[in-house]
């Protein structure tokens, strides 16, 4: 209740203060049963009794995952990992933060391929697909789940993999809340103990450097699929000093793989390159909480005339914020990754999922705008600097032949649709899957928080 110390640390524990709402109450349950008693009640209580599920309440958005005039909730407490060494698997709760899983595997000498920022929670992340530093090896994180424990609309527990409710397992594989909520994960293995990798910052001259090296890295990831990429461009108003960092990460403890080779010529400031856990690795590119947020994203061919826009609109837009923002600490950060069509050869290899890559044979690039703020009343600006710019890129991305529909719904933002991009054959499906496990469509009405299948 509102009263409660409980209610507040668990509000207070969402990443991003815009997304933080007051339900009327938060429910912490323990056990999937717990769970499915707590479906059995919200639903009797008739459509108009709303109700929100949180993982890791990692979405930037209100609404996503919490819940105004409603009950929310909140998984967190069911966040326990288990390595099953025969099975070669990892037994995860839904409310487990990433680097609680990765700690808890590491003396095992095995990992999971998971979130790369440690705080992230592991229930959203896993439904909405999920980019891992595995993914050119052994596809998307949802790729890599055998079994969910699902508590359905009638409040039954049900467990979906390959050879039980088949159809249900392949929806929870990018469907994300539209079916049930996940109350556990088992996922494969994989042997790792140490692998290579940090952050290395440059000063902002060196951008072309970063744009060549960026284009030519992910064309080549089929290569070395041991290799992992991340560029972020950024800008900080309280240093006014704009900057690049690159997240380089290799599955491998091998130190300066020749995978990197054009980044290390690239003179740098600072670097915290390593051999580490990936406990330490993950904790390194956490986001700090407690500012108001947005995230917004496309994907795009990998042109190098698309990656140079980018910047460029990435500048564009703090200039703009420069001349209007109010808030005394904002920073404006730009993230390019690859997403080359390994990662959609990879995904077919394992199985089936309804992200609907497999309609797609180019390399691309993936855009996230990440813009962080303190004060509220910049929210609408942010909001509508993300929207413009991201629409300007999308519009020479398409002069150009290097737009694409696809938009990952992990980092999407509420006025974006990541559904309709997976493409009507899955949309279909996931429909008639939501239709059999959910008849009277408490995940698309009771339930409003995320991307709805009904507004698809």
């Amino acid at each position: 209740m509102p009263s409660d110390a409980g209610y507040v640390n668990s509000i207070r524990s969402y990443f991003s203060v815009n997304a933080q709402l007051e339900p009327h109450c938060i429910f912490q349950p323990h056990t999937a049963s717990d769970v499915a008693s707590a479906v059995k009640a919200l639903t009797a209580s008739g459509p108009s009794c709303k109700f929100a599920v949180r993982s890791g309440g990692h979405t930037t958005w209100a609404g996503a995952s919490d819940i105004e005039d409603g009950v929310t909730i909140d998984l967190s407490l069911m966040n326990s990992t288990v390595y099953n060494k025969d099975a070669g698997t990892a037994s995860i709760h839904a409310g487990s933060r990433w680097q609680e899983v990765y700690k808890a595997l590491e003396p095992h000498g095995v990992t999971v391929p998971g979130g790369r920022g440690g705080p992230v929670g592991v229930g959203g992340f896993l439904i909405g697909g999920g980019i891992t530093f595995h993914t050119a090896r052994v596809g998307f994180a949802c790729d890599n789940v055998e079994n969910f424990e699902v508590v359905l609309a009638s409040g039954e527990i049900v467990t979906a993999n390959k050879d039980h409710h088949k159809d249900l397992f392949k929806a929870l594989k990018g469907g994300s809340i539209n079916f049930g909520i996940v109350t556990k994960y088992d996922l494969k293995t994989l042997p790792l103990e140490k692998l290579w990798g940090g952050v290395v910052a440059y000063d902002s001259s060196t951008s072309s450097q970063h744009i060549s090296a960026a284009h030519k890295f992910i064309d080549n990831l089929h290569k070395d699929p041991y290799a992992s990429w991340i560029g972020m461009w950024a800008y900080d108003s309280k240093t006014s000093q704009h900057s690049i960092g690159t997240a380089l990460e290799y599955t491998k403890p091998e130190s300066y793989p020749a995978a990197f080779e054009d980044f290390y010529k690239i003179p740098n400031v600072t670097d915290t390159v390593r051999i580490d856990g990936m406990y330490n690795l993950t904790r390194e590119l956490a986001q700090a909480p407690g500012l108001r947020n947005v995230f917004m994203t496309g994907t795009y061919v990998n042109k190098k005339e698309a990656l140079e826009h980018t910047v460029d609109v990435h500048k564009e837009a703090i200039d703009e914020a420069k001349s209007k923002a109010q808030s005394n600490s904002w920073s404006m950060i730009t993230i390019i990754q690859p997403w080359p069509k390994l990662f959609m050869e990879q995904s077919r290899k394992r199985g089936e999922n309804v992200l609907g890559l497999e309609r797609f044979d180019e390399n691309f690039f993936q855009v996230l705008f990440d813009y962080a703020w303190d004060n509220e009343a910049d929210d609408a600006l942010f909001h509508r600097l993300a929207s413009t710019y991201l629409e300007n890129l999308n519009t020479y991305a398409k002069s150009i032949g290097a737009d694409n529909e696809y938009i990952y719904l992990n980092y999407a933002d509420k006025t974006q649709n990541p559904l309709r991009g997976y493409g009507e054959k899955n949309l279909e499906f996931m429909r008639r899957v939501a239709r059999q496990y959910d008849p009277s469509g408490v995940f698309q009405h009771q339930v409003p928080g995320g991307f709805k299948l009904n507004s698809a």
